[in-house]
């Protein structure tokens, strides 16, 4: 019995059933094998449901599908352009800005890559940027917002570790900040080795001001989403609301990009990404549950500790083991699926919850790009048509970056939790 489960569950899994499908699967047979109670799984959801936070989820989701679906990246690219893309490695900068800015909002480097790649991709090959660097850039800054608010995935990270995810938003903007300037600092000097001077954009306070005119409504945005929150008028859900309204009046009233019947689609999409969210984590709560009553935890803690002693080689084996969890999984079932097994292990080396998380979202940002099956690979080379291999090679450049950065964040845990009170 318990072999054909397996083999039914990969086969479900090779099949192309979504994922949370073949975890919810999982847990419920796992429950069912040991004689638990199933309706542990029917009371996690139902407080999961209860938990204010899936609301400013849905919501803070369903802003990002709407910018995603207008205009609003060709307008933050005309922006970022008209500011930087006369500068040595200006239009590789205003790629990082673009892609960051966009990731955070709708919290997906997929829907990054998709679209903004075809907008940025033939800019800097036409301001005479190397094909390979190009790629490379892209590939990798499809999800090089996570560490910034509203990021949801920091927000599942906080739902399912019971952290206190306005914290999470202040941990997460140094190390961010921190990784943008060494990448714009390798692009500057990429741009300068290799862009004749004269290919550069040239400025023009004519173009700055109408791209300051035209994007000025989603260059705002940011303040209204973190003014809400870390001003201490609204919290986490009133944000979120305010943050879907403001985007509706934006994109459907003032631009007019999206008609009202169009944003019936829109929903639809959300509430299927947040519903499969819900459903992994339910079962992925109650399974924790579980694992709990077991010790398991407790299990694997004495596993590492008979052969690592150290903090610093627990943080070791922790980057090099999310590095792989982050090149096999989506984001958000990473989170859910091994969050609750690391924060009671790493809190027996004294690792504090909020550094844990800014640790876990660079490293899963990172392994998005990691080979050989990073999913952002995958998705550049549909994207741009070309060979993985050739996605390999140009994103080691900056993997290699992005690398030294996470080495940075975890072994100086004041560079997150500085701005945290």
């Amino acid at each position: 019995m318990t072999l054909l489960a397996v083999l039914g569950l990969l086969f479900l899994t090779l099949s192309g059933v979504p994922l949370f499908v073949v975890i919810s699967a999982a847990a419920l047979l796992c429950f069912r094998y040991l004689g638990t109670d199933l309706s542990v799984v029917i009371i996690e959801m139902y407080r999961l449901a209860a938990n204010p936070m899936i609301v400013a989820l849905f919501l803070f989701a369903l802003a990002g599908y709407i910018l995603a679906e207008s205009k609003a990246s060709r307008r933050l690219v005309r922006l970022s352009t008209a500011l930087l893309g006369g500068a040595p490695g200006g239009l590789a900068v205003v790629a990082l800005l673009s892609c960051a800015l966009f990731t955070a909002l709708t919290g997906a480097s997929g829907v990054t890559i998709v679209a903004l790649g075809g907008i940025l991709f033939p800019a800097l090959t036409a301001d005479h940027y190397r094909e390979n660097f190009s790629l490379g850039l892209l590939t990798t800054c499809g999800s090089l917002g996570l560490l910034f608010p509203p990021s949801l995935p920091l927000i599942v990270y906080g739902m399912v570790a019971e952290a206190n995810i306005s914290h999470l938003f202040l941990a997460g903007l140094l190390p961010g900040l921190f990784m943008m300037a060494l990448l714009g600092a390798y692009s500057m000097y990429q741009g300068t080795r290799f862009q004749a001077p004269g290919s550069r954009f040239r400025f023009s306070l004519k173009e700055l001001v109408g791209a300051l005119n035209e994007s000025k409504w989603e260059a705002l945005l940011p303040v209204v989403v973190l003014g809400g929150i870390f001003s201490g008028y609204l919290v986490m859900s009133e944000a979120a609301a305010v943050t879907v309204f403001y985007v509706f009046l934006v994109e459907v009233v003032i631009h007019r990009e999206l008609r009202i019947r169009d944003l019936s689609s829109v929903i639809v999409k959300t509430v299927m990404m947040v519903g499969g969210i819900i459903v992994i984590l339910g079962a992925s709560l109650a399974f924790n549950s579980f694992l709990i009553d077991q010790q398991v935890p407790d299990r694997i803690f004495e596993f590492i500790q008979s052969r690592i002693e150290s903090k610093i080689g627990f943080l070791l084996l922790l980057n090099g083991f999310l590095l792989i969890v982050g090149s096999l999984l989506d984001v958000f079932s990473a989170l859910i699926i091994v969050v609750p097994l690391i924060v009671p292990v790493a809190a027996n080396y004294g690792v504090d919850l909020i550094h844990l998380g800014i640790i876990f979202l660079t490293n899963l940002q990172i392994g998005y790009s990691t080979p050989p099956i990073g999913m952002s690979l995958f998705i550049a080379s549909l994207r741009f048509e070309k060979s993985i291999l050739q996605l390999y090679v140009a994103s080691l450049p900056f993997l290699c970056i992005l690398l030294a950065v996470l080495a940075v964040i975890t072994f100086v845990p004041s560079l997150s939790l500085w701005l945290v009170p």
